[in-house]
């Protein structure tokens, strides 16, 4: 059996192929396949053990938009490109057997077993320097509570391994409950905080306690828990984190490495790029960024029109690109195009980062918890300084009467979150934990007659179950009968 076909990824005594990475997370090269026998002997085998894990992610996330943006309402399948699976996802027609769902659980539970192999092994090396071990484990225990992060709001609970197990062990694992999941991610998050440096101590793409302190408070607006959520987004400004000025900065080459930006994954041009860039580029290219793209979606009309004039996020998220006649009596197209990633790259292979936290959202987070927490004027303080920065000042920011009441204020901070962070894959996350996916997407504007920007209405039933998607089929058919069971509606 396929040790990434398991949702424990297989045993110790399993050969394994280790992605080891070097230059800052920028280059991973396989090291070898080796054995547990013969491997995490050394601080520097536990090095590469650990970026291991961080490659799990690295390889995953230029995908994530298949899950948690298709399924909302900011963006479409394009008719040019085929995906398989996508088109069910586009449509909230997904059945256990979709294949981008199988595949996005099984990765992430291979990087789960990475992050286990570290912990389970990192008392054999005997030749780290300073506090290299803690850093070591708590760069596994936040990655650990990441990958479990987003299983748990994807498909609710899910199996719960902490430790490297047998395939037969495995295949007799049911389900923990949220409540568990959640428990663990919290517990792993803490100790990581407790072990991991500052950022000005770590490598840019590896997590700091910055980054912990930042999801922990995440987790925590995830479980309605205002209070700690409160406690650790506070936390979080004080590592200096801050908005990068310009909005269009975050997205080039050149200022990647920002202020703003707490975690994110790495990538080299050629070499170790990642396909994001090119998905959303038109099948003929972009002057200046890839001569062909993939165009696998296209922005839809619900995201577009909320943006509003003035606000610079508009033209660093969409492109309005015109096909120009191929005859004289031809009128030039209107034929907008995702462009947030569009930087000038290789083709299926861009050297573009891709955050994975930025402090964008832990302000609209925090803004969120304090209006929970019935400070209405200090969270429109943090909400607005989001709106701000989009809109150069402050003549299009929100006050008390823009929030009369909390169903008010939650469409605002939904909007804002919505045009902040466009195929950021918050989209469908925000709508579930709101509780607004079966009333939001219930329609899309999404297709166009080009000629005259008029766009289609495409009508949707979402059902509330859809809140999780369906356990893969197929890894129900590896677990013993009746051990691995279905999400409702499924």
């Amino acid at each position: 059996m396929n040790v990434n076909k398991i949702y424990t990824a297989g045993l110790l005594a399993l050969t394994l192929t280790l992605s080891g990475c070097h230059d800052s997370l920028l280059n991973p090269t396989p090291e070898s396949v080796l054995t547990s026998a013969n491997y995490y002997q050394t601080a520097k085998d536990m090095d590469l053990a650990v970026l291991g894990v961080y490659n799990r992610l690295q390889s995953r996330k230029p995908s994530d938009y298949l899950l948690m943006e298709v399924p909302a309402d900011n963006l479409y399948m394009s008719a040019n490109t085929s995906v398989a699976g996508a088109p069910e996802l586009d449509l909230l027609a997904v059945n256990a057997d979709n294949p981008i769902v199988a595949d996005f659980w099984e990765v992430t539970y291979n990087g789960i077993f990475r992050a286990n192999s570290v912990l389970a092994n990192i008392d054999k090396p005997m030749d780290y320097a300073g506090t290299q071990k803690d850093q070591f484990i708590g760069e596994a225990k936040f990655m650990r509570a990441l990958f479990y992060f987003d299983l748990v709001r994807l498909f609710g609970g899910v199996p719960n391994v902490t430790s490297l197990i047998s395939i037969e062990d495995a295949s007799k694992l049911p389900r923990a409950s949220e409540e568990e999941i959640y428990s663990l991610i919290v517990e792993d998050l803490k100790d990581a905080i407790s072990k991991l440096p500052g950022q000005n101590a770590m490598a840019r793409g590896r997590a700091s306690k910055g980054a912990a302190t930042a999801l922990l408070g995440k987790v925590y607006v995830y479980r309605k828990d205002w209070n700690n959520a409160k406690t650790y987004l506070d936390q979080t400004a004080t590592f200096n984190y801050s908005l990068v000025p310009s909005f269009a900065s975050l997205w080039k080459l050149e200022s990647e490495d920002n202020a703003e930006i707490i975690l994110a994954m790495k990538y080299i041009d050629g070499t170790n790029g990642h396909s994001l860039s090119t998905a959303f580029i038109p099948n003929a290219g972009a002057i200046d960024i890839v001569n062909r793209g993939s165009e696998i979606a296209l922005p839809s009309w619900s995201l577009m029109k909320n943006y509003k004039a003035g606000d610079t996020r508009y033209a660093s998220t969409v492109t309005e690109f015109w096909v120009p006649p191929t005859k004289p009596t031809d009128t030039p197209m209107w034929y907008p195009y995702i462009s947030k990633y569009a930087v000038k790259h290789t083709f299926g292979s861009s050297g573009l980062d891709l955050p994975v936290l930025r402090y964008a959202d832990v302000l609209l987070l925090k803004a969120e918890t304090l209006y929970e927490l019935g400070q209405p004027e200090a969270a429109l303080a943090e909400l607005n300084k989001v709106r701000a920065r989009a809109f150069g000042n402050a003549t299009q920011n929100y006050t008390r009467a823009d929030i009369p009441n909390r169903e008010a204020f939650v469409d605002k901070l939904l909007l804002e979150r919505q045009l902040e962070f466009a195929y950021e894959n918050e989209r469908w996350f925000d709508l579930v934990r709101t509780g607004r996916l079966t009333t939001v997407l219930t329609k899309e504007e999404r297709l166009f007659n080009y000629a005259t920007k008029s766009p289609v209405t495409v009508q949707l039933t979402p059902q509330a179950y859809m809140k999780s998607f369906p356990v893969p089929q197929r890894q129900i058919d590896q677990s013993a009968p009746g051990v691995l069971t279905q999400n409702d509606g499924y």
